[in-house]
Formats: C-alpha cells, structure tokens, sequence
C-alpha cells in the first residue's frame, strides 16, 4: 500500500508548489475515518481511495483533486459528514466529495430498466464539475483492476456496464489510454474464452517477432533524424486483446489475416513538424490507400489530434504510424484531464489552451437534451449512439467542419447544423448533386441542405437517422405535430360547447382552471379533449363553476329511435338499445335550431385526427363521430351495428357533418357484398360494370356460398359520394350474373 510520503512526492514531481499540508491533511482524514474497515480483498479499505489518488498522479490533476479522491468514501461509507469536511477543506472540496457520494448512491449496476434514469443523474452531476467524472473513472478503474474478488455474476454486471458506459464515456473525454484499458478489464470478465484465445495468440506472436518492434522504432528514428528532425522519438506497442478482438468482429478477419497487430507513435515538438514526417515517411516507403486521417486540421470531437498512416514500412509489414507533437499526445492520453481548465499554461504550439474543451462541450450539449424532455429510455439510447459511434467529417457550402457518426445521412447532418433546419429539410445536395436523403455520408463531402417552411419532419426519418440529436428531434416534431392535430380538434369542440352552453371560448379564459383540470398548460388541456381524454362539458364548468348543464331535447315518435340532445357537450345522443335502420336516421337530422352546426369533417385531406371505420363512409351517408381516446374522432355510417359497443358511453359521440371541397374533391371507401352465380366470367362482368361507373376497386376476396350453384364476392371499393355508390348497387342487381347485392356497414 502506498505511504503518504509517496503521495506527496507524486504529486511534487509535476507541481513543486503543491499544497503538501492539504494532502497530508485529507490522507490522515481519510485514515482515521476509514479505520479498519476492509476491502472484499481483504486489504485495509484506505488502500482504495489511494489507489484512486495515484491514478489521477499520473494525469498530472491539482492537489485539490487529488484530495477529493482521498476522501471520496467517506461520506458514504464512514461516520463522515459534508458540513465537517466544508469546514476542514472549504466548500469546493466537500461539494465534490458529496457528489461523488450521490454518484456511488446511484451506481449503475442495476437492473437495464433503472440504467437510464442513473445515466441522466450521473451527467448531471458531472456537468456542474467535470474533475467529479475524473475521480469516478479512477474510482471505476481501481475497482476494475481488483474485480477478481467479487462473485462471478457482479463481475460480469460491474464490467458490462463498465463497456457500456464509462469506457466510452472515457473515450469521449480524450482519455483513450483509459478507455483501452477499462475495455481490456471488461473484456476479460465478458468472454473470458475469447480473452484468454487472444491473449495467448499475441503473446505467441510477440515470442516470434521478438527483436522487431525495436528494429523499426530504430530504423524509424534515423530516418527522421537525418532528415532534420533531431528531437523525433518513436515508440512502437502491440494492441491491446479487446481492440484485436474487435476488429476480428467488425471485419470478420482471423488473427491470421490481421496485419497491423502493432502500432508506433512518432513524437516531434512542433506542429509543422508532423507534416515534415509524415512527407519523409512517405517518401521512404510506400503509403496503403484509403489509411491516411488528418485529425490535426480536423481534431475529434474529444480533442484528439495526430495524423494516421499506414505504411508497407521495414521488412515489408504493414505499418500504423500516428504522428503528433507531445503536447497532443498528452491530450490524447489524458484528455480533458490535461486540459487548461484545471492547468495553468500555454501549449507547446504557442497557442492559449481554451477554458472549455470540445470534450467538455459535448458533455454539456448532452446535458441540454435533458432538458428537452425525452424520456429515460430514449436519452440512454441516444447518449449511447453518440457515445460508440465513429466519426465521419463534412462541410457546409460556406466550409463550416460538421462531425457526424459514421453512417450519417444529409438528415444527420441537417439537425447538427440547427434543429430547425433539420426540421424543414425535404432534399440535399452532396458535393453539388441531388441525392437521397438516405445516402450515407462520407468523409469530405459537402452538404447543402434543401428546405420547405412547411415541411414536417416523417416519423419514418427516425428509423433512417444515427444520431442522437436527430431522433429526439424527430419524435418531438411528431409529438407536437400530432398535438397540434388534437388541439386544432380540441379547440373546434371546445367552441361549439361554449357556444351551447351561452358562454364565449378563449384560451386566456381557460388559464385560471387549469390546476381544477390537472393540467399544466392550455393546449395540453385543449389537446386532451381532442383526445377525447377530458370533457368538454368538464371544462366548462371547471371555467365557470357555478354552470348549471340543461338540456333539451327533442321527443322521438314511437318509432324514432335517434334524435338530437342540444346540451353544452353538443353530442348526439341514441336511446340504447334502439335498432339502426335508415328510415330511424332520418331522425338524427332533426335539431331544435339553437347552437351551432355539427362539426364538419373533410376527409381525411384536412388537419384533424380524423379516421373512417373499416368499412368506411361516404359524402352522402348520414354519419356519427365517436370521440375514443387517443384515436381521435372515427367516423361511421349511422346504421353501422358497431355504434352499439358506445351505447353506455354519450360522452363519446360528436354531431359531424361533410364538409366536401368540390375543387379538390376524393375518392371514399365503401364495402359491397355480392352473391353471383358460378360460373366462368362472372367475375369479369362484375368488374367491368364497377369499371364502367368510374368506380374504383380497392381489394378483393371471393368464397364458395352455401349453395353450390353460388359464390360470394366481396369488395372494397372508392366512390365519389353516395349516389355514386347507390348506381352501383342498382346497375350490378340488374346483371344476369348476380343474385343479391348489397352495402356492408360493419
């Protein structure tokens, strides 16, 4: 275990003037409340935070932070408390440790259904002080490294989550030496087969080449120091088991067939410097096709910046060369730790370091979505497409860099620009061309993208895009897209209930009821009753208490069994258990004068969430609305025997009437049973008198009837209106064919 002097002295080689009394201050602390408490290990408890200490030595993190991970623990698991730590380190420290107590409360090794709300509070936390991430993915690191003594089933939970979310999440901070390592951790656990296949393999390939790792990092650097490039170093190393197994995955290889197994870095102290490399090593040998990467002029999204190459280099083996100065590599091993929010100083570029890392901006641009209201589950599968995808890089027309997930489409790229452009997107040019939407994007392509202002985005978009953005994007504008639908129905409802019951509707009106109709905002409240999920009637009265609902009706004779109730609901009404017959209609016609007219329906061309029954209506047809909820209004022929499932529900039938746009008039369904003889042709000559009348025949089905000198034929066929239906039904009775024909309502 290691001794506090060892601490400070880490902590002194990269930071002479660090607080040693702050140090020794929070080990004694940490000492003292930790006691004898003991690992599952066996090793004193204290040996924990560290251990976690020492890994963020190693990033070279201010004493401040290294004291917060001395002290991490303590809260949660010691008699410690935030106010005693406040007064004997100063607030900053103790909000941090409370915050990684609240993370450790809510460790995410539980069941997938609880993941997702843990991942939102886990950012959360993070986003207010991202040294809280730092000290987290230390502490998930130590306790990866000593998972051998936990049972085997939380082993294999504790590192699928760790694969899952921080060795991305990792990655996604710059901190990549991390994230291999946390993914080798992982991946020994997972598929301990696969693992131990792998590392053997490598291990036998190292036995073989000894010798020739250190042959090409020499043969490497003497090319490039006697090229002028004096201070170049190179390092050569093997992959790690996981990123071998991973590329046998992804590209369905063996080991055998995989040829670049070992990977070296050229390190040079300016950045023109790199090109100078990469222009001598390219010189010298020749380069592979399609491997070279520029992620200098154009970094990561974590910052990452290094030239790539491969290379058929000494001894006519592939070579991966990654060329960058030491100052990027040191944000490529450590990431935002390296950054100048927590280090004072200029890079070696001569360039001020930001205080806010790319990294960091993703982090909090993740944050925002939050706050857009998506539920758990679609922010965990959204935070986990941003965080494995790979990068793809395209431009503007105005050259603006846009970074994407690998298999982006224009629509991808339209949403990263803006939402709104996302939005109103309806084609795309890609380097000059029009192309479909739903062309993968590759890097360097330039994307100009085609608009409508009254566009909609298609919920069909969600099952075409990759990233994150977009689909919350997506399923907000379908959300409010149907919202608006409901309302527009909710509003015309409201109207006519106001009017019935001698009130006037406004919105403004409607805001001081809205606590008494559980609702927080008025075209919520409007849309729920497009909805069918709140009353009409119930918001009249909730906006005027002291209403009193009086109805009128109008008598039916003995044998009427329709008729209109004029109340504030301005529903049409049927005495239950009344058959349904044309002549009985006719009485649904009958109104006392008063109130408004029923509400008109259009179709399915207009903005309300208006639906036809499966055997549809038509202009002509006497027809009810019935309200059910979340499916709008559906309307239904007035004999249709399906109207007497609502027979107990009133509340249900809205007074509707066509409203039929002769300049842009539409074909309607209806469905036609006809019993016809037997015999060949018969089909044939009912289907060109349906053809002869302009009618259109939608599908078809035929069977054998109980007769077998018979056979029935049913059809769902597209009529103008009703007239055009009922010459149907006169024309086809009169062929010598067809013994009976008839409407189905149901």
């Amino acid at each position: 275990m290691m001794r506090q002097y060892e601490l400070v002295e880490r902590v002194q080689r990269y930071k002479p003037d660090a607080n040693e009394a702050l140090l020794n201050k929070a080990y004694v602390y940490a000492m003292q409340k930790h006691g004898l408490q003991k690992r599952a290990s066996g090793d004193p408890y204290i040996s924990h935070p560290l251990e976690v200490a020492a890994i963020l030595t190693d990033m070279h993190l201010d004493e401040s932070t290294i004291a917060v991970a001395l002290l991490h623990d303590t809260i949660e698991d010691t008699t410690a408390t935030r106010a005693e730590i406040d007064e004997l380190f100063g607030e900053d420290i103790g909000r941090l440790v409370e915050g990684l107590t609240k993370l450790k409360r809510l460790d995410l090794v539980t069941k997938k259904a609880k993941q997702a709300e843990n991942l939102r509070k886990l950012l959360l936390a993070i986003s207010d002080d991202v040294r809280v991430l730092l000290v987290k993915l230390a502490d998930r690191l130590h306790n990866m490294r000593t998972l051998d003594h936990m049972a085997a089933d939380k082993r294999a939970r504790i590192s699928e989550e760790t694969m899952d979310i921080y060795a991305p999440l990792a990655g996604r901070m710059g901190m990549q030496d991390m994230r291999e390592e946390l993914e080798d951790l992982s991946f020994r656990h997972i598929n301990p087969e696969a693992y131990e296949t792998v590392t053997k393999r490598l291990a036998e390939l190292s036995g073989r080449n000894e010798g020739i790792v250190t042959k090409i990092e020499d043969e490497l650097r003497e090319l490039l120091v006697a090229q002028g490039l004096k201070d170049a170093t190179v390092k050569g190393r093997q992959k790690k088991p996981y990123s071998v197994f991973r590329k046998m995955q992804s590209k369905s290889l063996s080991f055998e067939q995989l040829s670049d197994v070992y990977g070296f870095r050229v390190f040079v102290s300016e950045l023109p410097d790199c090109y100078r490399a990469l222009g001598i090593v390219h010189t010298r040998w020749r380069v592979v096709p399609g491997r070279f990467k520029d992620y200098i002029s154009t970094p990561k999204q974590n910052d990452y910046r290094s030239l790539h190459t491969t290379i058929v280099g000494p001894s006519r083996q592939r070579i991966e060369l990654q060329i960058r100065t030491r100052r990027m590599h040191e944000i490529a091993e450590f990431g935002i730790a390296a950054h100048a929010l927590y280090k004072d100083g200029v890079s070696s570029e001569g360039e001020l370091l930001s205080k806010e890392s790319n990294a960091y901006s993703w982090l909090r641009r993740t944050i925002e979505q939050l706050a857009e209201g998506d539920n758990p589950e679609e922010f965990l599968e959204h935070t986990k497409l941003e965080l494995f995808q790979d990068q793809v890089f395209c431009f503007t027309p105005k050259g603006k860099l846009i970074a994407l997930p690998r298999g982006a489409t224009p629509i991808d790229f339209a949403y990263a620009v803006h939402t709104d452009i996302g939005d109103t997107t309806v084609g795309a040019k890609i380097n000059g061309r029009i192309m479909p939407l739903v062309t993968r994007l590759s890097n360097g392509d330039e994307v100009e993208v085609i608009r409508s202002g009254v566009q909609v985005p298609p919920a069909a978009w969600e099952e075409i895009v990759v990233t994150g953005k977009a689909r919350a994007a997506i399923r907000r504008a379908t959300r409010m897209a149907i919202r608006k639908q409901y309302s527009g129905l909710g509003h015309r409802i409201l109207e006519r209930t106001f009017e019935r019951a001698g009130k006037t509707f406004s919105k403004d009106g409607l805001k001081p009821a809205l606590f008494r109709l559980g609702h927080k905002d008025v075209e919520d409240a409007i849309a729920a009753v497009g909805r069918g999920e709140l009353s009409s009637l119930d918001v009249v009265r909730a906006v005027f208490p002291d209403y009193k609902d009086e109805r009128t009706t109008v008598k039916p004779s003995a044998d009427q069994g329709w008729f209109n109730m004029q109340s504030a609901q301005g529903m049409m009404f049927k005495l239950p258990g009344m058959p349904h017959t044309p002549e009985q209609s006719a009485a649904a016609s009958v109104q006392d004068g008063s109130g408004p007219d029923p509400l008109p329906i259009r179709g399915l061309s207009g903005n309300l969430p208006v639906q036809f029954a499966p055997a549809g209506a038509v202009p002509g047809d006497r027809i009810v609305g019935i309200m059910e909820k979340g499916k709008g209004i559906t309307i239904y022929p007035i004999q249709a025997s399906a109207l007497q499932r609502f027979d107990d529900q009133p509340e249900s039938w809205i007074d509707v009437r066509w409203d039929i746009d002769e300049a842009n008039k539409s074909r309607f369904l209806a469905r036609v049973f006809f019993n016809t003889i037997n015999e060949p042709g018969t089909l044939a000559t009912v289907a060109q008198a349906v053809a002869n009348l302009d009618i259109n025949i939608r599908t078809l089905k035929m069977g054998s009837s109980r007769a077998a000198d018979f056979s029935e034929i049913e059809m769902e066929v597209e009529v103008w209106d009703v007239r055009q239906l009922n010459q149907l039904l006169t024309q086809v009775k009169d062929l010598d064919v067809v013994s009976s024909v008839r409407r189905i309502y149901d």
